[in-house]
């Protein structure tokens, strides 16, 4: 197996996917796995699920060309995408509850930690190896559940789990092989060329997207990405390989990080669905669908320009000597990276700054000069906009007023 293999396996997988998945939506008519719009949905008909099954279709053909003289754990891989595409679909067609659906997660997870797919021990910056002995095995399997329903969080507007996926499993390919992890870094490109042959159909448009992944491709992205960020990075030495996936999928960790705080403020529980997602709040300014993932896309792509620099790890040598070009590419990538995440966090107030909230609020119902809202007002608009996590747009802020441009939200 070669780096080049990586190419070819992209390729294949991308093709199975794209192929088979306008074959998939009859079927999912056929067996009543469709998604039916709700008040906090971003369609408004129903459109086929299941898109899940194309996607694996794709990861096992390729796994089938470049991954045979692998070594167990792939094959373990395979088969626990395998089951987790199984119960995802069933999910999808029929409805699991959360206890249940979290139990096929950790089965699912269980056969590639049962095959050696295991955290065993983390490299800490000045601090060295931390080994995690026979803890390692629940913090594996608690952490690809994680992953799984991260993405499945992100999973709510056409086109960005998708994307998202695309860009991480394209990431890690990159790292992995730098990393002399060609095995990885093979599954990593197979799990991105998948998700982007999919993508194809899963794109935002006028008509909208012609089919959704679905939890039987939501989780079975996650359980992928997550056993190739184990096999790829967080089993060798590298001093940043802990940071590395964590910054390949910062956007759907925070947006999952930030729903669930939410949540639990409130006491509402965690796996309730609202409206508190990244792409919800786009779409509460006047986002249109394709303009919410574009900019969700371009955040990802920051990000994971940071992680590549800091995976290839060109600025020191060895000793721990920084050559100087390569230490001022880091600090410039790291300040994109951190401009445009400062950007996304105020364009969509995640943090809500309720001093900045009341003067937007008093400047902008107040055109000209005139007499703006009453304090009661502001007050009462700032305190449901905190608890709801919901903002209206206000005459005269970007974007207001202005959502013809991309088309309505969905």
């Amino acid at each position: 197996m070669t780096e080049i293999d990586a190419l070819w396996a992209f390729l294949v997988a991308g093709m199975v996917a794209l192929g088979l998945t306008p074959l998939v939506r009859p079927l999912a008519r056929r067996v009543g796995a469709m998604d039916v719009p709700t008040a906090r949905g971003m369609h408004l008909e129903e459109k086929p699920r299941l898109g899940g099954l194309a996607i694996l279709a794709g990861t096992l053909a390729a796994g089938a060309l470049f991954l045979t003289d692998s070594r167990e754990d792939s094959a373990a891989i395979l088969l626990g995408a395998l089951l987790i595409a199984a119960v995802g679909a069933v999910d999808d067609v029929r409805g699991l509850s959360p206890p249940l659906k979290l139990a096929g997660q950790a089965a699912a997870a269980l056969v590639p930690v049962a095959a050696g797919v295991v955290v065993e021990n983390v490299t800490l910056p000045f601090v060295g190896a931390l080994h995690l002995g026979w803890a390692g095995i629940p913090l594996t399997v608690i952490g690809i559940v994680a992953v799984m329903n991260v993405v499945n969080f992100t999973d709510g507007v056409d086109g960005l789990a998708a994307g998202v996926c695309s860009i991480g499993g394209l990431t890690f390919a990159v790292v992995a092989l730098s990393l002399g992890r060609v095995e990885a870094g093979v599954l990593a490109a197979i799990t991105a060329g998948a998700a982007l042959g999919f993508l194809v159909h899963n794109f935002p448009s006028r008509s909208g997207a012609s089919i959704f992944m679905g939890d039987s491709g939501s989780n079975l992205l996650g359980l992928l990405l997550a056993c190739i960020a184990i096999q790829g990075v967080l089993k060798t030495a590298a001093v940043v390989g802990l940071f590395v996936p964590l910054v390949i999928l910062a956007v759907p960790f925070l947006d999952t990080g930030f729903v669930v705080l939410k949540r639990l403020k409130y006491r509402r529980p965690v796996y309730e669905a609202d409206r508190w997602h990244f792409h919800h709040r786009f779409a509460d300014i006047g986002f249109s669908p394709l303009r919410t993932v574009l900019y969700l896309y371009l955040w990802t792509l920051t990000l994971a320009a940071l992680a590549l620099v800091l995976g290839l790890d060109p600025y020191s040598d060895d000793a721990g000597n920084l050559n100087a070009g390569w230490t001022v590419v880091l600090v410039l990538v790291a300040l994109v990276a951190l401009a445009a995440s400062i950007y996304l966090v105020y364009l969509l107030e995640i943090l809500k700054f309720r001093k900045l909230r009341e003067f937007q609020l008093r400047r902008r119902t107040a055109p000209n000069g005139g007499e703006g809202a009453s304090d009661e007002e502001v007050q009462e608009r700032i305190r449901r906009e905190v608890e709801t996590g919901e903002f209206e747009v206000v005459a005269g802020e970007p974007g207001a007023g202005e959502p013809g441009a991309d088309g309505p939200p969905r």
